[in-house]
């Protein structure tokens, strides 16, 4: 698929069938994830893959909203929480070659940890696309965070920043609304060229 084509079909799809993913497919779409830009080449992530039908019933609980709102995204047949490490981070810059001496949270102007761990969420999600299969990001609300890392064992220096499902999309995925295409925020909106505010 043309790459103009991933990006124009990429939406967040909350409806799957229980079709099972090839190892094959599955390694693909997590593989990708490792192409994503890092800061320092730090690569302060890792990635929880839930296949085992098991698995993914333990996770369910800790995004009842999704549950209850969308019941067949536990359909999905991959669950991925990506996990942003803060620390590797700060040990990276602290590093001769970039000469920070410390590991001052301070010196960060925005938490590259979380944004590169979004990029790598988004390789994912459009190497879905890419696939013929649908996937949606979504949040794991902060009362469910700690229950969470204790159920899977995961550290607390790894954050996670959300879930992601992947799957084939059911027959019966509801069409983009309209809606939806009139609050899409054109170029024109949101570009501003050379100057705040100077849109042409």
């Amino acid at each position: 698929m043309e790459f103009s084509e991933v990006v124009r079909r990429r939406r967040m799809i909350r409806h799957y069938t229980d079709k099972p993913l090839t190892p094959e497919v599955t390694e693909r779409i997590l593989a990708s994830a490792l192409r994503a830009p890092s800061a320092g080449f730090s690569q302060g992530w890792a990635f929880l893959a839930l296949t085992d039908p098991a698995d993914r019933a333990r996770f369910w609980p800790f995004v009842p909203t999704r549950v209850e709102n969308t019941p067949t995204m536990q359909d999905a047949p991959l669950v991925v929480v990506p996990l942003a490490h803060k620390a590797a981070y700060l040990a990276r810059y602290a590093e001769p070659d970039k000469g920070w001496e410390d590991r001052a949270e301070a010196r960060w102007p925005a938490p590259y940890w979380y944004i590169d761990t979004g990029m790598a969420s988004l390789l994912m999600l459009l190497t879905a696309v890419d696939e013929g299969l649908g996937a949606c990001f979504f949040g794991i609300t902060p009362e469910h965070l700690q229950p969470f890392r204790a159920e899977f064992g995961v550290p607390d220096e790894y954050d996670p920043i959300g879930g992601i499902t992947v799957g084939y999309r059911a027959d019966d995925v509801p069409e983009q609304g309209a809606r939806v295409a009139e609050r899409r925020r054109g170029v024109e909106d949101v570009v501003h060229r050379g100057q705040w505010g100077r849109h042409a």
